[in-house]
């Protein structure tokens, strides 16, 4: 049992720490709430191509607002 107990908790530790330490970088409902924006204000299509990002979309990933941001015409 001590065998299975030295493998088991170094993998448990490892694998919560990866889960804390991760963040998510896509898009959520609440984006949209905050930026009072549609999704594809930032994003080329929402649905087929999600991680695929217009100007709007990188300059908010980077700085986490669109404070700033400037629409280019």
């Amino acid at each position: 049992m001590s065998m299975t107990k030295n493998i088991v908790l170094p993998v448990v530790i490892a694998v919560g720490g990866i889960l804390l330490c991760s963040t998510a970088s896509y898009g959520k409902a609440e984006y949209t709430k905050q930026t009072k924006k549609a999704c594809n204000f930032c994003h080329v299509d929402a649905k087929k191509a999600p991680k695929e990002l217009k100007d709007a979309g990188k300059y908010y990933h980077k700085n986490k607002s669109l404070e700033g941001y400037t629409e280019k015409k």
